[in-house]
């Protein structure tokens, strides 16, 4: 069963609370002043990469569209709002029949970012437009933190397999966002039951230490996993003495061993004697799968080892470091009033400390060298320029309120290797630098 394209809610009947406060005391504030209903024209960007980082990859916009859909305000939350004191009553009528009917555009899941990029573009009244601030940027930073560091780590691994096993390191929720995310960024599959179910990502997994701890002897723990599993199964060969335990998973199962797991020590020295080992005892085809808090930096450091494929935890659920990617919601333009031919209005925040904004609905390009490499983001608010005509990257997410871009999780992930493929190869460098692309603005 694939449940990706079925528009499932977030484990929760509605969205409407994963919001802040504020959101529903602004719109109250503008249904009595009368601004309410003018058009506006939010965007999602970020100032900066993270540390570092050469460059952001866009996650979570199919999460978003689930989270669009199922932003209602039923007599439940309604009557929370209410016993809190929270809202008038007109606001809680107006929001007993909310129902988001602007547009959304946006760059396609799984393309690459940079500073000042307009990822996300939400196109409604004020009232409408400005519920959705949080619940966007909570997931757009959270799964495209995951999915930027999954997709540096996929870079160190080579094209070896990458297994996403984080899910007993973060929030249960999280947990399948983040396989997800993952996913997107260049993993191959997942531990976690959830997000194989409602993504339909492979999932993986075989034995913990404790089974071994749990039988009288290993043996006994390798017989029973054999009997059960088949000989191609993955034994785990670190609980006691490495190389006794790979003699006897291979005693156990026959050189038709399918793979055994490294999970402490020297990973790079330990998988070298245990490739020698597998195949002086004619288990040649035995793949060696190395975990322990791994992250893009030691995965690049496992190159040359005789490494089949890595199992990624804590730090890829945390972004490797930057769990967040300070991407914000802001106005860039209005209507002066609320007459649906008024003309919009561009509008800024001015400030110190490098919190000002760019005013004014932008669209953006990839520019090209001539040997089709990009060269630079162009981001622009006037008429775009013939020659970057066909290279705008926003496309249409959502019209007039209805949801036409879901698509499934596969084509997302394709999307990313093609986007990350025609970056200048410095971008996937693990050392730290500056955004690979300079961001124009014209």
């Amino acid at each position: 069963m694939n449940t990706a394209d079925l528009g499932l809610p977030v484990a929760v009947p509605s969205t409407a609370l994963f919001t802040d406060q504020y959101e529903l005391t602004m719109l109250q504030a503008a249904l009595r002043s009368g601004t309410a209903d003018r058009r506006s024209v939010f965007e999602v960007f970020t100032r900066r990469l993270p540390e570092g980082r050469r460059y952001g990859v866009v996650a979570g916009t199919g999460r978003v569209l689930d989270a669009v859909e199922n932003f209602r305000f039923d007599e439940t939350i309604l009557g929370f709002l209410r016993e809190r004191g929270i809202l008038d009553e007109r606001t809680l009528s107006w929001l007993a029949d909310f129902r988001f009917r602007g547009d959304i555009w946006g760059y396609p899941e799984g393309e690459v970012y940079f500073p000042g990029s307009p990822i996300m573009r939400v196109e409604g009244t004020f009232a409408e437009a400005v519920l959705l601030e949080t619940v966007i940027l909570s997931i757009l930073n959270h799964d495209s933190a995951v999915a930027a560091a999954a997709s540096r780590m996929a870079v160190a691994a080579g094209g070896r397999p990458l297994i996403e096993m984080g899910a007993r390191r973060t929030h249960e929720l999280a947990a399948v966002a983040a396989a997800r995310s993952a996913y997107v960024g260049g993993f191959h599959s997942t531990s976690d039951l959830a997000a194989g179910f409602r993504y339909n990502i492979p999932t993986v997994g075989t034995s913990a230490h404790s089974f071994t701890l749990l039988h009288d002897s290993e043996r006994d723990a390798f017989r029973a996993q054999v009997d059960s599993l088949g000989s191609g199964t993955t034994l785990l060969v670190d609980t006691y003495d490495v190389t006794e335990a790979v003699r006897t998973a291979v005693e156990v199962a026959g050189p038709g061993l399918g793979a055994v797991r490294i999970d402490s020590g020297d990973l790079l020295l330990l998988a070298h004697r245990v490739r020698q080992q597998l195949d002086e005892l004619g288990a040649r085809d035995t793949r060696i799968v190395v975990t322990s808090d791994l992250d893009e930096y030691a995965i690049a450091s496992l190159a040359a080892a005789p490494v089949d494929a890595y199992g990624v935890g804590t730090q890829l659920v945390t972004g490797s470091g930057h769990p967040t990617c300070s991407m914000v919601y802001k106005l860039v333009a209005r209507a002066d009033s609320d007459a649906p031919d008024a003309p919009l209005r561009p509008v800024a925040k001015k400030s110190m400390g490098g919190k000002a904004s760019l005013g004014g609905r932008k669209w953006a390009a990839r520019r090209l060298d001539e040997h089709g490499v990009a060269e630079a983001e162009v981001v622009g608010t006037g008429p775009v320029p013939p020659e970057l005509a066909d290279r705008l990257l926003a496309v249409p997410l959502v019209r007039g309120g209805e949801v036409v871009a879901r698509e499934p999780l596969d084509a997302v992930r394709e999307r990313h290797i093609a986007a990350r493929g025609g970056l200048p190869m410095s971008a996937t460098q693990l050392s730290r630098g500056e955004a690979v692309l300079p961001t124009e603005q014209v």
